[in-house]
């Protein structure tokens, strides 16, 4: 059986941390990586006392605390998603099951396809189609949800990967990169309410977002 290693991203997440890992260890040796942004709660407290390896990123960024913990990562197979609570860790192992047995590189989690206007508001949905439109124009791949933040993927996709960014745009970057260089699918999930504050701010990290698509396939 392939190693498997899950990074999650995490910036005040107590409410929520200790069961997405909970969900997550029912997979059997997995290695749980949390990168830390400077939480002023007990997210890393919690997070280590159920079995996760804690790193710390004093900077802020969410590729970049994707980076430091794909670069300490050693599984054969990468899980990752926020530590929120939105997205479902039950589906996990069947991800993973499909990955292999398809003989996929990297499955993309779309939350599009099952919305609905409690769990992923009209305003995102709008924004997030503007963008998948633009990645089809630019580089002619389809995506039904660019900026999904839960992915599971072969470790030596990663490594073939360009240049990916160190804010937001992450995301969307990682899946153009994997589309090029391998298999890509997506697989519908349904996405879960959030409890906690959101990090994303909607127009800012939108129009930062459309911006970075143009800079991307500047880097062709």
């Amino acid at each position: 059986m392939p190693k498997i290693s899950a990074v999650i991203p995490t910036m005040n997440e107590e409410k929520t941390i200790g069961s997405v890992i909970e969900g997550l260890k029912t997979l059997e040796d997995i290695e749980i990586l949390v990168v830390d942004t400077n939480s002023r709660d007990r997210t890393k407290q919690i997070a280590s006392s159920q079995g996760a390896r804690v790193i710390d990123q004093p900077l802020r960024g969410y590729g970049l605390a994707y980076k430091t913990g794909l670069t300490q990562a050693s599984g054969d197979i990468i899980v990752c998603m926020d530590g929120d609570g939105t997205y479902p860790t039950d589906i996990v192992t069947t991800l993973i099951d499909l990955l292999v047995k398809d003989d996929v590189d990297f499955i993309s989690c779309d939350r599009m396809s099952l919305r609905n206007n409690e769990n992923y508001t009209t305003l995102h949905f709008v924004g997030n189609s503007v963008l998948n439109i633009t990645i089809r124009l630019f580089f002619k791949h389809s995506m039904k949800d660019s900026q999904s933040g839960m992915w599971i993927f072969r470790s030596d996709i990663y490594r073939k990967m360009g240049h990916l960014s160190d804010g937001m745009s992450f995301s969307q970057e990682i899946k153009i990169e994997a589309m090029k260089r391998g298999r890509f699918i997506e697989v519908p999930i349904r996405y879960g309410v959030r409890i906690t504050k959101p990090k994303l701010k909607t127009w800012g990290d939108g129009i930062s977002n459309l911006m970075n698509i143009f800079i991307k396939m500047t880097r062709k």
